[in-house]
């Protein structure tokens, strides 16, 4: 997995914050010959694991106990995908709550040069400590603020 640049990327992920390339893989496909639909969860899984990481969230558990659980996710499938392939997988959250985050996802295929599915997840801060929900710091709001460029 790599993380692409933003110069690299096509116009319809110019402004997602953490977009990640992989390859689609053989044992992907299932009997009808086009990727299986459990393995783009697996896909916005890495990206949004990505996006955690290249952003410091790893340090809320390892210091204060606490991080993302994922709470729900969807898939909505445009295209079919097939082996061979390299997708860009896009992760950008799009709203906080007070104890959650919505998160977008995109699949872009690079052989169909368009978009192959969009995701949204619904991502819970928890204390893994006390077992619930949390608020999400302060400083986690401001720095995903920054990192989509709101205000």
């Amino acid at each position: 997995m790599l993380t692409v640049p933003e110069i690299d990327r096509p116009p319809e992920l110019k402004q997602l914050p953490t977009v990640i390339t992989l390859p689609v893989q053989w044992g992907d496909q299932d009997a009808f010959g086009h990727v299986n639909n459990v393995i783009y969860f697996r896909w916005m899984e890495s990206a949004r694991l990505e996006y955690f990481r290249q952003h410091g969230f790893s340090d809320l558990m390892s210091n204060q106990g606490l991080g993302p659980i994922l709470a729900s996710i969807k898939c909505d499938f445009r295209r079919q995908l097939l082996y061979p392939d390299t997708l860009l997988i896009a992760a950008s959250i799009r709203s906080i709550g007070r104890t959650s985050l919505q998160m977008t996802h995109v699949i872009y295929s690079t052989v169909q040069q368009a978009i192959a599915a969009e995701g949204e997840s619904v991502i819970v801060m928890f204390d893994y400590t006390t077992q619930k929900p949390t608020p999400v710091p302060d400083s986690v709001r401001e720095k995903i603020d920054a990192l989509e460029g709101r205000a």
